[in-house]
């Protein structure tokens, strides 16, 4: 056996172990999908259009105090809560 089949066998063996290891991830994934229950019925979340939010009061990132009355504009609100992956 020369080098260049050394070479080759070796390429072989990296390319059968990351088509192993992706079966495994897609086997893995498709696994998770098949785990809903007909059962469970999923709940709203969140308010319907044009129904009111309940009152609140937050402090803001300057340490005012907001609440659902000083944010309100001439045409309504939109609030948007999001997490950062720097916080």
């Amino acid at each position: 056996m020369n080098q260049r089949d050394g070479i080759e066998s070796g390429a072989k063996v990296k390319i059968r172990i990351a088509v192993l290891i992706s079966v495994g991830f897609l086997a893995t994934a498709s696994g998770q999908e098949s785990r809903q229950t007909s059962e469970a019925v999923a709940r709203p979340i969140g308010l319907e259009i044009g129904q009111e939010a309940p009152a609140f009061a937050l402090t803001d990132q300057f340490g005012h105090e907001q609440s659902n009355k000083t944010l309100k504009g001439p045409k309504g609100t939109v609030l948007l809560f999001f997490r950062s992956a720097d916080w």
